[in-house]
């Protein structure tokens, strides 16, 4: 049996079920109102504080991902002898990988209960790889490499969101969804002045090119902070042992109250959720909807080439990649708080998008250098309706858990199939203006935008249907309502 299903003896004197409850005061259990209210901001304190590790897991694993773009800027295509669209394919090989292993990895998180101890495993088998992509000396090997590496780093962005989705209720996930994918961000700043310092200052080290000192630099680093995170990543909450026995009870409670129901012990580990979520028309126009801005963000793995057509050396090239990034990480923060505030989703997505699409058709129409950084700004900024996208799915689909699972990684990884086609937008042949790049990405921000509008209208429509419903029943308190 899982361990998800173990319990805590004490725990038994918090029951978690709402017939269970004092219904005059379903706080007594906690001491009141207010007590609970305090016990409940300093469970969410512990529970940040242990999130935290993840966004540097992620920079790492964007950084792991995304350094074969700055790679290539100190001799990575002409030391492996690259020709014609081989780097394109190295680039989208990583997303097959990415895809085929993401559901079935979310799934047996969701069995095993433990991403403290599965999330840095893999973190260290792909630290392992990005290491071994250094020592290759031909196409195949790249391809190689490339392509496990998206197979074992699929277990981390849909693990993560599927964690936050245990600890958060529907108007916190947005912020830390944010905070999250912030990780993803500064990976764009943070990894491109590492790479400026390694591609600089490590050419003939030992008699290593540059570029391959990047991957071992990198590689290791992913592999140290990998045995930190085994200490410090939360479980979930039903089997997190550094949780006193209130905290949590009060911890499943928060996600009961928010769902509507209890059911972490009904469904955890149920092979079921796979079918309740293929067969959901919610899961499939979101899938869609994420696939048409990934392609519009596919920009970001070409972001040094974007940044050198200014017309700068290399080393400045990557330097004035980390400014547009930061400022999305301020923005993106910025809009994922305001979105959970007022409880709405779509204008903030499509207010971002339309403003990437600005960038778009600023760098299209101008040659102008300053003009051309200040739409790199515009484009980045995009991340920030990604985020809250991201957050959207887990209010769309909050239950039950195992269902949930499936949902989040079938989702993200069908998107990856924009990755992959967006490995090919933006040919060398089309620089330095790639104005049929900026074509397609515009298109398919537009497309993405129109998706999540009939989509906010579906859920409109539900929303409605539940309000008839409990008029009908005579209930006077409010049940679930989908965020739109």
């Amino acid at each position: 049996m899982s361990s998800i299903h173990s319990t805590d003896k004490d725990l038994e004197k918090f029951p978690e079920s709402r017939h269970e409850l004092n219904v005059e005061d379903p706080d007594a259990q906690f001491g009141g109102t207010e007590a609970r209210r305090q016990l409940e901001r300093k469970l969410l304190w512990k529970v940040d504080a242990r999130m935290s590790i993840m966004v540097v897991i992620y920079i790492l694993n964007y950084i792991d991902r995304n350094n074969a773009g700055a790679a290539r800027l100190r001799g990575f295509e002409a030391d492996l002898h690259l020709k014609g669209q081989e780097f394109a394919t190295l680039l989208s090989i990583l997303y097959v990988g990415y895809i085929i292993m993401q559901v079935p990895s979310n799934m047996f998180l969701n069995w095993i209960g433990k991403p403290s101890l599965y999330l840095p495993f893999c973190m260290i088998i792909w630290g392992t790889i990005s290491v071994l992509t250094g020592i290759t000396h031909n196409f195949v090997g790249a391809l190689l490499t490339r392509f496990f590496l998206g197979f074992v780093e699929a277990a981390f962005f849909p693990g993560a969101l599927f964690l936050l989705s245990k600890w958060y209720k529907r108007n916190e996930l947005g912020t830390r969804t944010a905070i999250l994918y912030c990780g993803n961000i500064i990976s764009n700043a943070f990894g491109a002045l590492m790479a400026s310092g390694i591609l600089s200052g490590m050419q003939g080290k030992l008699g290593h090119a540059a570029w391959r000192w990047l991957f071992y630099i990198e590689g290791a680093l992913t592999i140290a902070v990998a045995v930190i995170a085994i200490f410090i990543l939360p479980d979930f909450p039903s089997n997190s042992r550094w949780l006193s026995p209130e905290e949590r009870a009060l911890a499943m409670r928060r996600m009961e109250e928010d769902a509507g129901v209890g059911d972490e012990g009904e469904t955890e580990g149920q092979a079921s959720g796979l079918w309740l979520a293929v067969t959901d028309i919610k899961v499939w126009w979101l899938a869609f909807a994420m696939t048409a801005a990934v392609v519009g963000l596919s920009f970001n793995a070409f972001f040094p080439t974007l940044s050198a057509t200014l017309g700068y050396n290399t080393t400045v090239s990557l330097l004035l990649c980390a400014p547009p990034f930061v400022f999305t990480a301020i923005i993106a923060g910025a809009v994922s708080y305001h979105s959970d505030k007022v409880g709405e989703r779509f204008y903030h997505i499509a207010g971002s998008f339309g403003v990437g699409i600005l960038g778009f058709i600023i760098a299209v129409s101008t040659m102008n250098t300053a003009a051309r950084y200040v739409s790199l700004f515009l484009m980045a900024q995009s991340y920030a309706g990604f985020i809250v996208l991201y957050a959207w799915i887990s209010n769309t689909l909050p239950r039950p858990p195992s269902k949930r699972a499936v949902a989040l990684a079938l989702i993200n990884a069908f998107s990856q199939l924009g990755n992959i086609s967006g490995s090919y937008v933006w040919p060398k042949t089309w620089g330095p203006s790639y104005k049929h790049s900026y074509a397609i990405c515009i298109s398919t921000f537009g497309c993405s935008i129109l998706l999540c509008w009939t989509f906010k209208l579906y859920l409109s429509k539900q929303n409605e249907k539940l309000d008839k419903e409990e008029q009908e029943k005579g209930i006077k308190e409010k049940g679930f309502r989908y965020m739109l």
